[in-house]
Formats: C-alpha cells, sequence, structure tokens
C-alpha cells in the first residue's frame, strides 16, 4: 500500500487528506478507522455499471464501521450528472435522515465522483466524503483536488463546489474492469498532465506504452502516482483556481464544447485529447511549437487509441459553445480569428494512421477532417480561455523519439 498527502494549511482554505494505493478492498476499512469520523450512516453512491462490480463488495467492507451503510444508485453516463439525479441523492438523504456528520462514499468514476462531491457539498451545507475512483480518469485526475459539480442544460460542470475528500482509496485491480475505450480516455489526462509539468515524464509514458495498454499494475501505478503528484502540487499552490490551477484545463476549453455538441456521444477523455490536439495546433501555428513538436504530440493520442479529428461539428457551433460556457460578457473573437479557425477545420488530410478495434484488430482510417482550432481573442490579457498557449513554452525541448512502425506504434528508446 502507497500513500501520498495533500495538504495546504495556513491560509482560508486549509485540507488535508491521504491518497492510497492498494490492489484490492481489504485495508480500506483500516484506512477510514484511521480518520476517527464520527460518522454512523455512510451512503455509498455509485451507478449502474460499477454497482455489480463492486458495491456488495465495498458495502461489505463498510458495515462493520457504521450503524446504517445504504446505497444510492444512479443510471451510468454523462446523461445523469445533472441536477435531477442530485436532488434524488438528497431525498435518499433525507429519508434516511443522514445527519452532518455521516459521510458519502464515491464509488466509480468522474461522474460518480463529481456528483457525489457537489451533494456533499451542499447537503445540510456540507458533509464529509470519500472518494473510491474506479477509473482510471477519475484515478489520475478528477478525484484529487476537491473539484465537484454537475452539468446544468448541457453546460459541462456550470454548477459546483470546492470540496476537498476526506480519503482517497484506490483499488488497482478495479483497472482492469474498463473497457478500451474508457481506459483510453483516462490516457487522455495523463498525456495532458506531462504536457503542462514533466517533459520526463511525458516521454516515460511514451517509452511504456505497451506495458500501460497492458495494464501492467507496477506500471499503472507509477504512472497514476506521478499524475496525482503533479496535481497535488498545482492544487496546493491554487486551490481555487485563481491562476495557475488553470493550467490543468489544458484541452478542456474545445474538449467540453465537443462533448456538448455530440450530446455526450464521446467520452471525456476523448475530447480533452482532441482539445489537447487543438491547443498543440493552434500554438504550433503561432510559432510557439515545431512542427515536429506538433505532430508528437497529435500522434501520440493516436498510440494510446485517442482520436484526433472529429466529424459532423460546424465550426460556427464550437465557437458558440465555448462562449457561454466560459464567459459570456467578454465572448469576443476577431473576424480574421474566425475565419483562420473556419480554414483549418474545414480542410482535409490524407492519413495513414491505425486505430485497433475491439477484436484486436487494426483497421486504416483515412480522409481525417482536419484538426480543430482552438481560438481566442487575446490571449495574454484575457481569462477567457482556460490554457494560455504561451504556457506551451517549456516543449521548446525537442521530445526525442519517433515512430519505429507505423502500424504498431511501437516508439524507440529517446537515449538510441
Amino acid at each position: 500500500m502507497k500513500t501520498l498527502t495533500v495538504k495546504r494549511e495556513g491560509t482560508s482554505t486549509e485540507f488535508s487528506y491521504e491518497i492510497v494505493w492498494d490492489g484490492s478492498y481489504e485495508r480500506l476499512a483500516g484506512c477510514v478507522e484511521n480518520l476517527k469520523l464520527p460518522a454512523k450512516k455512510a451512503c455509498i453512491v455509485t451507478d449502474s455499471t460499477v454497482s455489480e462490480l463492486y458495491l456488495e463488495e465495498v458495502k461489505n467492507v463498510l458495515s462493520p464501521l457504521f450503524e446504517t451503510v445504504t446505497a444510492f444508485v444512479f443510471p451510468a453516463g454523462e446523461a445523469s450528472k445533472n441536477l435531477d439525479t442530485v436532488k434524488d441523492l438528497y431525498t435518499h438523504l433525507i429519508e434516511n435522515h443522514f445527519e452532518r456528520k455521516d459521510i458519502l462514499f464515491a464509488l466509480g468514476g468522474g461522474v460518480v465522483g463529481d456528483l457525489t462531491g457537489y451533494a456533499a457539498a451542499t447537503y445540510l451545507r456540507g458533509i464529509d466524503f470519500i472518494q473510491l475512483p474506479t477509473t482510471l480518469l477519475a484515478q489520475v485526475d478528477s478525484s484529487v483536488g476537491g473539484k465537484t459539480g454537475v452539468d446544468f442544460d448541457q453546460y459541462k460542470n456550470m454548477v459546483g463546489a470546492f470540496h476537498h475528500p476526506r480519503l482517497v482509496y484506490m483499488n488497482m485491480a478495479t483497472l482492469k474492469s474498463l473497457n478500451g475505450d474508457q481506459f483510453a480516455c483516462g490516457m487522455g489526462e495523463v498525456l495532458k498532465t506531462g504536457l503542462i509539468r514533466d517533459e520526463k515524464f511525458y516521454v516515460w509514458t511514451i517509452n511504456h506504452m505497451s506495458e500501460i495498454e497492458e495494464r501492467i499494475e507496477p506500471v499503472l501505478t507509477k504512472m497514476i502516482q506521478k499524475c496525482c503528484d503533479i496535481k497535488r502540487q498545482v492544487v496546493e499552490n491554487d486551490p481555487t483556481e485563481q491562476g495557475e490551477r488553470a493550467v490543468l484545463n489544458l484541452g478542456h476549453t474545445i474538449g467540453h464544447a465537443i462533448e456538448k455538441l455530440k450530446n455526450f456521444e464521446l467520452l471525456h477523455g476523448q475530447c480533452v485529447a482532441l482539445g489537447t490536439v487543438a491547443a498543440a495546433y493552434i500554438s504550433y501555428k503561432r510559432s510557439y511549437l515545431s512542427d515536429e513538436e506538433f505532430y508528437e504530440i497529435r500522434d501520440m493520442n493516436v498510440g494510446f487509441y485517442l482520436p484526433i479529428t472529429v466529424d459532423g461539428l460546424k465550426s460556427e457551433d464550437i465557437l458558440a459553445a465555448i462562449g457561454p460556457s466560459i464567459c459570456q460578457e467578454c465572448y469576443e473573437v476577431s473576424e480574421d480569428v474566425i475565419e483562420e479557425f473556419k480554414t483549418a477545420f474545414a480542410g482535409e488530410y490524407q492519413e495513414r494512421l491505425y486505430y485497433k478495434k475491439k477484436n484486436g484488430k487494426y483497421k486504416r482510417q483515412t480522409n481525417f477532417i482536419s484538426y480543430i482550432r482552438r481560438v481566442a481573442q487575446d490571449y495574454e490579457n484575457s481569462d477567457l480561455f482556460c490554457y494560455p498557449e504561451q504556457q506551451m513554452h517549456h516543449l521548446r525541448k525537442k521530445i526525442k523519439h519517433r515512430y519505429r512502425n507505423a502500424n504498431k506504434n511501437i516508439l524507440p528508446n529517446p537515449n538510441d
């Protein structure tokens, strides 16, 4: 069992909690006991998919610790991440007489964690909760840092609060139950984390592509720990996103717009990957990245089975989706930038890229729509967009790796 402490003291925003990595839920009870909680009741919040896999096991582990352990299960998927589901959870808590000293457990992926955290932040003006993330995306990102929230009329995370968990307990065995798409979504956040803070970690991730795809537990644990440590440093410095923490939003501006416009048919991590390619592309067009650096960032998405293009969207719709969801008052984009965006979005390229199908075979796809451009009015003076392209300056150092075999996406050792 390995641990990492997330802690901030001496300010109006104080928090302290452990992130625990283990191979099962056997030691969860001991970790909860160490918190010395006053809670007599616990509610396990989960979705219809995760409940079939882990609910009874977790309930059996927690039952000796509390007088009452209930479960609230909602339909799996982003469509349930809204105030209606939160209202149903409130009703469950009220009917079961939950008090302020009681606690919630978020058992599931990012949707479960965000929704449970928001309910905990607002029920009786705030109760404790514990994160039990079961997806790679939740383990590397959303379960850490105290951001909670739900969608509102398909606008991503428009209603939320900062509310830190008392504990984050990661059972690494749960990653074996993820399908290929769900696992790839987490890799979108992993690659993002390396890009924003640690070039060596980014290169390490690429060099361990085979072990990661095979889900070798020690490699996954090391990767997840590094992501959490990077996020810990950012969150401790800027817990409520007044400045530095915005760096964690690389890829999310266009990514959230795509999620909304595609009616959440694409998963969050896939949309983050698209947004990251877009951010890299506009940095490349403005000479902040070399062509080599841009293509490296783009092609690594392919290596981890993440998309680099999206069909069926108009540039005007993406611009409209970006504007109100970020800052309605300051949403102004010059005509020349809009035209540049349209040109980039409408163009087509012939590419030979390979995606692994569910049956294990490779399928070649061609005629990709060109890469969605991220658009902004004034990166240096505006807070409109989440990730100013200037912050990618550190990628000036050449990333020394290349494809050895395009079909298998095998990369050479950068030290060769």
